[in-house]
């Protein structure tokens, strides 16, 4: 059974930090990304890392969210520093079994398995 299981949301006070983590078990995965849904807003793309630890972050977490991965535990975390009010929204783990090269994913089409989602509120 393939399962994606978040953890490690919670309520913070801006400039604070928080880390996520996705335990990911029942199969092989290669991509791994983090998406994120506000009230009211489209699930959008947060981070991304593919088999081989490219990253990409998007362009308003930049500088503040930092994705990583553990193969040997098959842990994918993402790192929330400097937290905003804006960046209240449940997170979700998503993750595909393809092999890209340095390719990594940032469409929600590309993702095949999805966790529950965990939420995060950053209070001002």
């Amino acid at each position: 059974q393939v399962q994606l299981v978040e953890s490690g949301g919670g309520l913070v006070q801006a400039g604070g930090s928080l880390r996520l983590s996705c335990a990911a078990s029942g199969r092989a995965f290669s991509s791994y990304g983090w998406f994120r849904q506000a009230p009211g807003k489209e699930r959008e793309f947060v981070a991304g890392v593919n088999w081989s630890g490219n990253t990409r972050h998007a362009d308003s977490v930049k500088g503040r969210f930092t994705i990583s991965r553990d193969n040997a535990k098959n842990l994918v975390y993402l790192q929330m520093n400097s937290l905003k009010p804006e960046d209240t929204a449940v997170y979700y783990c998503a993750a595909n079994s393809i092999v890209y090269g340095s390719f990594v994913p940032a469409s929600r089409d590309l993702y095949d398995s999805w966790g529950q989602g965990t939420q995060v509120t950053v209070s001002s």
